[in-house]
């Protein structure tokens, strides 16, 4: 009979909060079961090993991380969304740092619900987009631009890669400011310069 009070959500919120703390790659069953203060085989009841619960930390963070891109957007378009999303994004990625690193692989194409997670996502930035006139393939590449610009910042972030004494906060914004001003549809002005 499983322990009263444990039940796969509270195992994932467990690991997901020892990964906040203590890193991704210290999150093992184990260090699981040692915060729940239960032994290793109880989880076994409610999670089907490391790497489901792995899978279902990383889900969490992908429904987490775009419901808060998805609040954060409301209400706003161009760059007002983008600069308010662009900001929840790495607010979540700080207050979430091992979850956050959870949800950087994409899914396995045979996991359709991780997949539906990460389009959700993805959608949320693409919805943000159309404020430029970015549609299919451009708002594609301009998603991966931008999802690649704020990871980028919140990796170098948390791995203390800003060294000199200037405020991350006004570097963080001016490179917000800097996918705002440069996002374009091709053809358009300011668009594709020939290669």
């Amino acid at each position: 009979m499983p322990r009263a009070g444990l039940t796969p959500e509270r195992v994932v919120a467990a690991a997901a909060a020892r990964a906040d703390a203590a890193g991704w790659a210290a999150t093992t069953l184990a260090t699981v079961a040692e915060q729940l203060g239960v032994r290793v085989p109880s989880l076994y009841k409610h999670v089907d090993g490391l790497p489901d619960l792995r899978r279902r930390v990383a889900l969490a963070g992908l429904r987490g991380l775009a419901a808060a891109l998805r609040e954060a957007a409301v209400g706003r378009s161009g760059p007002d969304a983008l600069r308010a999303v662009a900001r929840a994004y790495r607010a979540w990625a700080r207050d979430h740092p091992g979850t956050y690193e959870a949800l950087q692989r994409a899914p396995a194409a045979d996991d359709e619900e991780l997949t539906a997670a990460a389009a959700d996502l993805v959608g949320v930035l693409t919805a943000v987009l159309r404020g430029w006139g970015l549609e299919g393939d451009d708002a594609v590449h301009a998603v991966r631009a931008v999802r690649a610009a704020l990871h980028g910042f919140c990796a170098l972030e948390a791995a203390g890669g800003y060294g000199l004494p200037l405020d991350r906060d006004e570097s963080f914004e001016r490179l917000v400011d800097l996918l705002a001003g440069g996002l374009r549809p091709p053809g358009g002005p300011g668009g594709r310069v020939a290669r």
